[in-house]
Formats: C-alpha cells, sequence, structure tokens
C-alpha cells in the first residue's frame, strides 16, 4: 500500500461509516417508531458503527475490490437491521417507511457533506484534504442512495415496491426471488445494467436536487 492508497482510505473511512451507520440507525428507528421493536430490543438503533460494521462486507470485501480493480469498482454492506414487518401497526405500509428510512438517510447526509464544502469555500478553506472528504461524502451517500432504491429484494427499493404492489401474484413473485436477489443484482451490477441505466440518473437527480436546495445558502455567502 503506497501513500496515496492510504490517503485515499483516509478520505472515504469516515464517511462510509457515517453513511452506513446512519443508513442502518435509520432503518431501526423508523421501525421502531411504526411498532417493530425488534432492532430496538436488539441495541441496533445507535450511532455506534461497531454494533452495524460486518467484517467481510465492511471492511474486507471494499479493500480487496479496491486493490483488486485499482479503486474501479467498490462495493460492501453493513450488518442489515433486523425488521420483524409482521409488528409493524400496518405492515404494507409502514415496510414503505421503514425501508425509505435508509435511502432517505443517505440523502440527507449528503446534503450535509454539501452543505460543509460551501461552508468550506466560503470561509477560504482549501485544505485538499477536507474538501475530497467532503466530496466523498457526497458521492458515497448518493451512491448508497440510488442503489439501496433499486426495485429488487433484498434491497430497500424492493421492499418499497412490495410495499406499492397490491397483494397477489406480483408480491409472491418478489418474495420466490428475493433469496436469489442479491445474485441478480450483483450480475447486473457487473454488466453495468445498474451503473448506466439506474445509478448514473438517480445519482444525476440526486445531484440537482441539492444544487437546488444550496442555491439560498449560496446566495446568501456570496
Amino acid at each position: 500500500m503506497n501513500s496515496s492508497d492510504l490517503q485515499t482510505i483516509l478520505i472515504y473511512a469516515l464517511p462510509v461509516i457515517f453513511a452506513i451507520t446512519i443508513h442502518e440507525a435509520a432503518h431501526g428507528y423508523v421501525a421502531h417508531h411504526f411498532g417493530d421493536n425488534t432492532a430496538w430490543v436488539m441495541g441496533r438503533v445507535t450511532l455506534n458503527p461497531i454494533k452495524h460494521v460486518d467484517l467481510l462486507g465492511t471492511i474486507v470485501m471494499p479493500l480487496f475490490l479496491y486493490f483488486a480493480t485499482k479503486g474501479s469498482f467498490l462495493f460492501g454492506y453493513a450488518r442489515p437491521v433486523p425488521v420483524n414487518f409482521s409488528q409493524l401497526r400496518n405492515p404494507k405500509r409502514d415496510m414503505i417507511w421503514v425501508a425509505l428510512a435508509g435511502p432517505g438517510s443517505n440523502f440527507i447526509q449528503a446534503l450535509v457533506w454539501a452543505v460543509l464544502l460551501v461552508l468550506m469555500a466560503a470561509s477560504g478553506v482549501e485544505e485538499r484534504f477536507f474538501i475530497q472528504m467532503a466530496n466523498a461524502g457526497i458521492r458515497i451517500n448518493l451512491v448508497l442512495c440510488a442503489f439501496n432504491l433499486f426495485p429488487l429484494p433484498p434491497l430497500d427499493g424492493g421492499r418499497i415496491l412490495a410495499g406499492l404492489l397490491p397483494r397477489g401474484s406480483a408480491q409472491e413473485f418478489l418474495a420466490r426471488i428475493e433469496p436469489w436477489g442479491f445474485f441478480i443484482v450483483m450480475g447486473l451490477v457487473l454488466v453495468d445494467i445498474v451503473s448506466i441505466w439506474w445509478l448514473r440518473p438517480l445519482m444525476k437527480i440526486g445531484f440537482d436536487a441539492i444544487n437546488l436546495l444550496l442555491t439560498p445558502l449560496i446566495l446568501l455567502l456570496r
């Protein structure tokens, strides 16, 4: 590992830890709000990253992929927060809010990193490390937000789709493919379908939304 690789890891480490920790805690908090105490009782509704980090998915796999692909492809995951959807007060409706909580938290984090970037620029901060970290925070969170919204279980988008679909054959189909959903998504990622037809369009929408929301602050600081 050279100094450039080490600096890249340090730049991304904090945004990644915040991104996955708040994402998972948000799922648990919203589930608790709507009546399911599973994650709450297990101590998973917390901002302690140790509770959410998966050794293989959060550390080993991303590092391996970073060095194996020279940074061109990264993937990782945290320990999913357990949710017992049958315990929700209105399972079909509430599962949508529980699923949305994770990607929603990532969009909010991207916005917060963008605000920090604007404030640093307005304050004359030119330290490259902090500027790159803020940019990394924006990009990582928009990637996580968009990727998790992909409408296939076990991703959050699959849960949202299941909640929106009427009960019947469509929901049963989603339930049948869920055990294979992860492998299907990875296959679509490897052939660039997810990237071209899902991630890039949604991330562009995310960047445009952040730019729009930041416009008043930018005008105020001029």
